[in-house]
Protein backbone atom coordinates (compact mmCIF):
# COMPACT_ATOMS: atom_id res chain seq x y z
CA UNK A 1 0.00 0.00 0.00
CA UNK A 2 1.10 3.41 -0.65
CA UNK A 3 1.79 6.18 1.81
CA UNK A 4 0.34 8.74 -0.50
CA UNK A 5 -3.17 9.83 0.29
CA UNK A 6 -5.58 10.24 -2.56
CA UNK A 7 -7.04 13.74 -2.31
CA UNK A 8 -10.14 12.78 -4.30
CA UNK A 9 -11.46 10.44 -1.59
CA UNK A 10 -11.02 12.59 1.50
CA UNK A 11 -13.93 14.47 3.17
CA UNK A 12 -14.22 18.05 4.36
CA UNK A 13 -13.68 17.06 8.04
CA UNK A 14 -9.99 16.80 8.71
CA UNK A 15 -9.69 17.38 12.49
CA UNK A 16 -11.65 16.26 15.57
CA UNK A 17 -12.57 19.90 16.23
CA UNK A 18 -14.24 20.09 12.80
CA UNK A 19 -16.09 16.83 13.55
CA UNK A 20 -17.46 18.22 16.82
CA UNK A 21 -18.62 21.44 15.15
CA UNK A 22 -20.31 19.48 12.38
CA UNK A 23 -22.17 17.24 14.86
CA UNK A 24 -23.40 20.30 16.80
CA UNK A 25 -24.56 22.15 13.70
CA UNK A 26 -26.04 19.11 11.99
CA UNK A 27 -27.92 17.45 14.88
CA UNK A 28 -28.11 19.40 18.13
CA UNK A 29 -28.88 22.84 16.68
CA UNK A 30 -31.86 21.62 14.57
CA UNK A 31 -33.32 19.81 17.61
CA UNK A 32 -33.27 23.05 19.61
CA UNK A 33 -34.71 24.94 16.63
CA UNK A 34 -37.61 22.47 16.41
CA UNK A 35 -38.27 22.68 20.15
CA UNK A 36 -38.28 26.48 19.89
CA UNK A 37 -40.75 26.43 17.02
CA UNK A 38 -43.07 24.06 18.85
CA UNK A 39 -42.99 26.30 21.93
CA UNK A 40 -43.74 29.36 19.80
CA UNK A 41 -46.67 27.74 17.99
CA UNK A 42 -48.28 26.29 21.12
CA UNK A 43 -47.82 29.35 23.34
CA UNK A 44 -50.87 31.23 21.96
CA UNK A 45 -53.98 32.05 24.01
CA UNK A 46 -55.95 28.88 24.61
CA UNK A 47 -59.33 28.54 26.32
CA UNK A 48 -59.43 26.69 29.63
CA UNK A 49 -59.89 22.96 29.58
CA UNK A 50 -63.53 22.08 29.13
CA UNK A 51 -64.54 25.64 28.32
CA UNK A 52 -66.98 25.60 25.44
CA UNK A 53 -67.27 29.39 25.52
CA UNK A 54 -63.85 30.94 26.15
CA UNK A 55 -65.26 34.47 26.55
CA UNK A 56 -67.63 33.29 29.27
CA UNK A 57 -64.83 31.37 30.99
CA UNK A 58 -62.66 34.49 31.08
CA UNK A 59 -65.57 36.60 32.36
CA UNK A 60 -66.22 34.11 35.16
CA UNK A 61 -62.56 34.08 36.20
CA UNK A 62 -62.32 37.87 36.42
CA UNK A 63 -65.71 38.59 37.97
CA UNK A 64 -65.89 40.47 41.23
CA UNK A 65 -65.78 38.41 44.40
CA UNK A 66 -68.75 40.08 46.10
CA UNK A 67 -72.30 40.38 44.85
CA UNK A 68 -74.86 42.94 45.90
CA UNK A 69 -78.51 42.03 45.60
CA UNK A 70 -81.09 44.71 46.19
CA UNK A 71 -84.37 43.49 47.67
CA UNK A 72 -87.41 45.21 49.01
CA UNK A 73 -86.92 45.11 52.76
CA UNK A 74 -90.45 46.37 53.38
CA UNK A 75 -92.30 43.65 51.50
CA UNK A 76 -94.69 41.66 53.67
CA UNK A 77 -93.42 38.32 54.93
CA UNK A 78 -94.92 35.32 53.17
CA UNK A 79 -96.81 32.66 55.06
CA UNK A 80 -95.41 29.15 55.49
CA UNK A 81 -97.73 27.63 52.88
CA UNK A 82 -96.70 30.21 50.26
CA UNK A 83 -93.02 29.57 50.93
CA UNK A 84 -93.62 25.81 50.78
CA UNK A 85 -95.31 26.19 47.37
CA UNK A 86 -92.52 28.44 46.07
CA UNK A 87 -89.43 26.70 47.46
CA UNK A 88 -90.06 23.39 49.16
CA UNK A 89 -92.78 21.66 47.13
CA UNK A 90 -90.40 20.69 44.34
CA UNK A 91 -88.96 17.93 46.54
CA UNK A 92 -91.29 17.59 49.52
CA UNK A 93 -94.45 17.12 47.39
CA UNK A 94 -92.95 14.16 45.51
CA UNK A 95 -90.41 12.81 47.99
CA UNK A 96 -87.53 13.44 45.57
CA UNK A 97 -84.04 12.51 46.82
CA UNK A 98 -85.46 11.07 50.04
CA UNK A 99 -87.26 14.24 51.15
CA UNK A 100 -90.13 13.51 53.56
CA UNK A 101 -93.46 14.16 51.82
CA UNK A 102 -95.81 16.80 53.13
CA UNK A 103 -98.22 15.19 55.60
CA UNK A 104 -96.28 11.89 55.89
CA UNK A 105 -96.31 11.54 59.68
CA UNK A 106 -94.13 8.43 59.68
CA UNK A 107 -91.34 10.25 57.90
CA UNK A 108 -91.72 13.50 59.86
CA UNK A 109 -92.06 12.21 63.46
CA UNK A 110 -88.31 11.49 63.97
CA UNK A 111 -87.52 14.92 62.54
CA UNK A 112 -90.17 16.68 64.63
CA UNK A 113 -88.74 15.06 67.77
CA UNK A 114 -85.43 16.88 67.19
CA UNK A 115 -87.28 20.15 67.76
CA UNK A 116 -88.23 23.18 65.72
CA UNK A 117 -84.82 24.86 65.97
CA UNK A 118 -83.04 21.76 64.66
CA UNK A 119 -85.47 21.54 61.72
CA UNK A 120 -84.95 25.20 60.86
CA UNK A 121 -81.17 24.75 61.15
CA UNK A 122 -81.31 21.81 58.72
CA UNK A 123 -83.46 23.81 56.29
CA UNK A 124 -81.16 26.84 56.35
CA UNK A 125 -77.85 24.96 56.20
CA UNK A 126 -78.89 21.93 54.17
CA UNK A 127 -78.98 18.28 55.09
CA UNK A 128 -78.33 15.21 52.98
CA UNK A 129 -79.34 15.91 49.38
CA UNK A 130 -81.12 19.15 50.38
CA UNK A 131 -79.14 22.26 49.54
CA UNK A 132 -78.97 25.21 51.95
CA UNK A 133 -82.05 27.41 51.57
CA UNK A 134 -80.88 30.50 53.49
CA UNK A 135 -80.22 33.62 51.46
CA UNK A 136 -82.38 32.58 48.52
CA UNK A 137 -85.56 34.26 47.38
CA UNK A 138 -86.98 33.86 50.87
CA UNK A 139 -85.68 35.21 54.16
CA UNK A 140 -84.62 32.93 56.99
CA UNK A 141 -87.84 33.78 58.85
CA UNK A 142 -89.93 32.75 55.85
CA UNK A 143 -88.02 29.46 55.58
CA UNK A 144 -88.76 28.89 59.30
CA UNK A 145 -92.45 29.52 58.57
CA UNK A 146 -92.35 26.89 55.81
CA UNK A 147 -90.71 24.42 58.22
CA UNK A 148 -93.51 25.01 60.73
CA UNK A 149 -96.12 24.53 57.99
CA UNK A 150 -94.62 21.23 56.80
CA UNK A 151 -94.09 19.86 60.32
CA UNK A 152 -97.61 20.87 61.39
CA UNK A 153 -99.04 19.09 58.33
CA UNK A 154 -97.45 15.90 59.72
CA UNK A 155 -98.85 16.34 63.23
CA UNK A 156 -96.54 18.80 65.00
CA UNK A 157 -97.88 21.82 66.84
CA UNK A 158 -95.24 24.45 66.09
CA UNK A 159 -96.26 28.09 65.99
CA UNK A 160 -95.48 29.93 62.78
CA UNK A 161 -92.79 32.48 63.68
CA UNK A 162 -94.05 36.05 63.83
CA UNK A 163 -92.41 39.02 62.17
CA UNK A 164 -89.92 40.83 64.41
CA UNK A 165 -91.22 44.07 65.88
CA UNK A 166 -89.75 47.30 64.60
CA UNK A 167 -87.85 49.54 66.98
CA UNK A 168 -90.22 51.35 69.30
CA UNK A 169 -93.20 49.25 68.22
CA UNK A 170 -95.18 47.78 71.09
CA UNK A 171 -93.31 49.76 73.77
CA UNK A 172 -95.09 52.02 76.19
CA UNK A 173 -94.05 55.67 76.04
CA UNK A 174 -91.83 56.84 78.88
CA UNK A 175 -93.57 59.04 81.50
CA UNK A 176 -93.00 62.75 81.09
CA UNK A 177 -90.43 64.22 83.42
CA UNK A 178 -91.52 66.63 86.15
CA UNK A 179 -95.19 65.96 86.00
Amino acid sequence: MSDTHDAGHSGPIKTPKQLLATVIFAFVLPVFAIIGLVMYVTSGHKPGMGAANPELAVAQRIQKVGLVEVRDANRPLRAGEAVYQGQCAACHATGAAGAPKLGDAAAWVPRIETGFDALVHSALNGKGAMAPQGGGEFSDLEIARAVAYMANAAGASFEEPAAPKAEGEGEEPAPAAGG
